[in-house]
């Protein structure tokens, strides 16, 4: 079996954050990313690149971090109980892009490897990541299309691989104090490893590389769509439900800060502008209302009609 190495790894992820940089750049057709790098204490470092107030893009954020420790911090040891006690080298590359217009959906994404590191012992290592879509005002042909995005990647890997990855996606990205999900799913794995660090990786960056030619297409039929004001402060409303997710229950979140990473980097995923309403409820039969009756619960998007 082959050994793991993050230097190849860090390679890819740096042209990874530079080729999602440009290609959204050309999407938004105005803003421009804004170069921001840290360094890290106690060891690593990385850059934040954000746009904000584009054409299309309200905020987007594209973060590329390389950090190492002496320990394993508590979100990541209940997790892996077998990592308590071992250093660690972690890397990746997350973004978040919210949009301005709300017929065009919210967007996640992350590809990170880790290593973890015990004199005597070998390394434990393993892959992670995948990306999700969060639609305010869903459209079914856009939904199918991202999931057939995501079925295309896993194919070549194995035919149960989307399947198994979807189904995870879709109970990670869940909030269980409103018993629905945070919106239309996508894919999601971790601790991938079994298969060896060439093949991992192989399917590592199949999910990063993927990414923009799933969401360029939904952006491109969706940014030039007509709203307005209620349909506005309805996508703030629910742009609450994203915050609340990823301060609660989000393991990357987690990660950063028990590990002391830069604060302003790990909450870049906080979207510019989000309100809350006490007791909303949607009209009956309204586009809101069929967002929560038909797309915040699991569904097998590719085989229904």
């Amino acid at each position: 079996m082959s050994l793991p190495d993050a230097s190849v790894v860090k390679s890819y992820l740096l042209a990874l954050q530079q080729q999602i940089c440009d290609g959204l750049e050309v999407l938004d057709g105005k803003a421009n990313f804004k170069a921001d790098s840290w360094q890290r204490e106690e060891g690593g470092g990385g850059q934040s690149r954000v746009l904000t107030q584009g054409q299309v893009f309200e905020q987007a954020g594209v973060n590329f971090s390389h950090v190492t420790g002496k320990s394993m911090p508590a979100s990541a040891t209940a997790h892996r109980p077998e990592l308590a006690g071992r250093s660690f080298e972690a890397m990746g590359v997350s973004l978040v892009i919210h949009p301005k217009n709300p017929f065009v959906p919210t967007t996640h994404a992350n590809v990170r490897f880790f290593i973890a590191h015990k004199a005597g012992h070998d390394p434990v290592w393993w892959f992670g990541g995948g990306f999700d879509l969060t639609p305010y005002y869903p459209f079914l042909e856009d939904v199918k299309q991202w999931h057939q995005s995501a079925f295309d990647i896993c194919q070549p890997f194995g035919e149960h691989v989307y399947s198994k990855y979807k189904h995870w996606c879709d109970e990670y990205f869940f909030l269980p104090h409103r018993n629905e999900t945070r919106g239309v799913g996508g894919i999601f794995f971790d601790d991938l490893n079994e298969a060896g660090f060439d093949k991992s990786f192989e399917f590592m960056r199949a999910v990063g590389s993927g990414f923009l030619p799933a969401y360029t297409p939904i952006v491109k039929n969706r940014a030039e769509t007509p709203y307005n004001q209620q349909q506005r402060d309805f996508q703030l409303y629910r742009r609450g439900r994203y915050v609340e997710f990823n301060l609660v229950y989000d393991r990357g979140t987690l990660f950063g800060l028990q590990t002391g990473g830069r604060t302003e980097s790990i909450l870049m995923s906080m979207p510019p502008l989000v309100r809350w309403e006490y007791g909303y409820s949607p009209e009956p039969s309204s586009p809101e209302a069929t967002l929560y009756q038909d797309y915040l619960k699991p569904r097998d998007w590719l085989n229904e009609t």
